[in-house]
């Protein structure tokens, strides 16, 4: 018979590594974008765009995919999208960060896959909307 080696007081842990100590992280909407995402008319989807905004609340740069994703060309440089429903969903909200612990949701556009020039049309806007925020104090015109 075998016998299993001594324990150390080593032991493999499966915990998630602890939240930031600073979370939440502040998520706010610019009104354009809250009135896209209020436009959708499945209120499933909606919900669904809700706890994907609370999971940025909570983890902030730290959410990673399929929760998350950069947006790729030039008009996306700095943005991301969140993907509800680890992408399954046919909404991403664009977003970007404002300030160290500030996010803002600037346009609600459809997964690329869908409608690929709606997706860049949104893109375009959250960019212009970003760009029109005061430098100094973004959260002035947001909510």
């Amino acid at each position: 018979m075998t016998r299993n080696p001594p324990r150390t007081g080593r032991t493999r842990s499966r915990a998630k590594p602890a939240a930031d100590p600073g979370a939440p992280y502040e998520v706010l909407w610019h009104p354009a974008a809250d009135a896209e995402r209020a436009a959708i008319s499945d209120a499933s989807e909606r919900n669904a765009i809700q706890h994907a905004r609370e999971k940025l609340e909570a983890l902030g740069p730290r959410l990673g995919a399929p929760h998350t994703s950069a947006i790729r060309g030039e008009d996306g440089s700095g943005m991301r999208e969140l993907r509800p429903r680890a992408g399954r969903s046919r909404w991403r909200p664009i977003y970007r960060r404002a300030q160290p612990r500030t996010f803002v949701i600037l346009a609600v556009a459809p997964e690329a896959q869908i409608d690929k020039r709606g997706f860049d049309q949104k893109v375009a806007k959250a960019r212009q909307r970003f760009e029109e925020l005061e430098p100094a104090n973004p959260e002035s015109r947001i909510r």
